[in-house]
């Protein structure tokens, strides 16, 4: 079964990202990071998201997020689904913190559970073809809408979205152009998909 190994994002100054995913979300080895000036506006595609224990876990994580100078796009709050909120990096990436708890149960942690990267793309459909073709697992499908991966032993879920419902959900607009600023390592690439999401063989992926 294949699956994610690494992420890698280009960012413009890798120390200084590095710096903030160290204080924002205690993320040192699950997320890479490598030096890119790659055009890119607007939405790049994708987000990625923190899944916790309860609600102050995600007003702990998004508040050190915050202080370390990220930029408030949606505030944590109740929903349908559970306690969540949503931050832009100052590299741009988007990350969203939630919790499926709607009550605490303990003190608030800093211990992130799962780590799900959420590609908006223009075919549900054929993006889930395109990826069981390439050895991927499918465990949770919701027709055109939505379709989650297995992840096995790997740090990071993959799962799909629409686009536009994916901007919607984060709060931005649908609309952008150029580089996604994303690499996915794994041991189904190489490979471009549908929408440009690049993958790499996880032996050539660059150490954080």
């Amino acid at each position: 079964m294949a699956s994610i190994e690494s992420v890698t994002l280009d960012v413009a100054d890798p120390t200084a990202a590095n710096r903030f995913y160290t204080a924002a979300f205690g993320l040192d080895t699950q997320v890479r990071l490598r030096a890119s000036e790659a055009p890119t506006t607007g939405f790049r595609g994708f987000t990625l998201a923190l899944t916790v224990s309860q609600p102050a876990t995600v007003n702990s994580l998004i508040d050190a997020a915050l202080d370390a100078g990220a930029m408030p796009l949606k505030p944590a709050e109740r929903s349908l689904w559970g306690y969540g909120g949503v931050v832009q990096a100052p590299d741009g990436t988007i990350w969203k913190v939630a919790t499926s708890a709607k009550k605490d149960t303990g003190p608030a942690t800093r211990q992130v559970d799962e780590i799900v990267l959420l590609l908006g793309v223009a075919d549900v459909a054929a993006s889930r073809r395109f990826y069981v073709g390439q050895g991927l697992a499918v465990t949770k499908s919701f027709s055109r809408m939505y379709v989650e991966f297995a992840a096995g032993a790997s740090p990071v879920k993959l799962a799909l979205y629409r686009r536009r419902a994916l901007a919607k959900d984060v709060g931005v607009s649908p609309d952008g152009t150029g580089s996604h600023r994303l690499v996915i390592g794994g041991d189904a690439g190489p490979f471009i998909d549908p929408d440009g999401f690049a993958w790499e063989a996880a032996s050539s992926a660059p150490m954080p």
